[in-house]
C-alpha cells in the first residue's frame, strides 16, 4: 500500500486539514476554488501570504479527495443556509439599528 503525503498541509488535532501552520483551512480554499472557479492563480491573488506550493497542494488534495471535499462543502453550504433562514432580522434592519 502507497502512502501519500502533503508536504505543504497539516492535520490539527481537531481534525481540520490546514495550509501550513496558517490559519487557512483546505476546505475553504479547495470551497473558492469549487464554487467560484477560481484557478490557483486567483486563489495566490486573493491570498497574497500564502506561497504557490501550498495552493497547489492543497488543490492536489481536493481533486485526489474529490467527492468527499464536494460534499463537506455542499453540507457546509446547507447548513449556513438554514442558519440565515431561521435570522428573522434583515441585513436593512441590521443597519438601522447599528445607526
Amino acid at each position: 500500500m502507497t502512502t501519500i503525503s502533503y508536504p505543504h498541509l497539516t492535520l490539527h488535532a481537531d481534525g481540520s486539514l490546514h495550509i501550513g501552520q496558517s490559519r487557512y483551512k483546505v476546505k475553504h480554499l479547495a470551497a473558492e476554488h469549487y464554487a467560484y472557479g477560481w484557478s490557483a492563480e486567483e486563489l495566490l491573488r486573493q491570498h497574497p501570504d500564502l506561497r504557490p506550493e501550498e495552493v497547489y497542494a492543497c488543490l492536489t488534495y481536493f481533486y485526489d479527495h474529490f467527492d468527499q471535499m464536494v460534499e463537506e462543502i455542499k453540507s457546509d453550504d446547507q447548513i449556513a443556509e438554514q442558519h440565515r433562514s431561521r435570522q428573522k432580522l434583515s441585513r436593512e434592519e441590521l443597519l438601522k439599528r447599528k445607526a
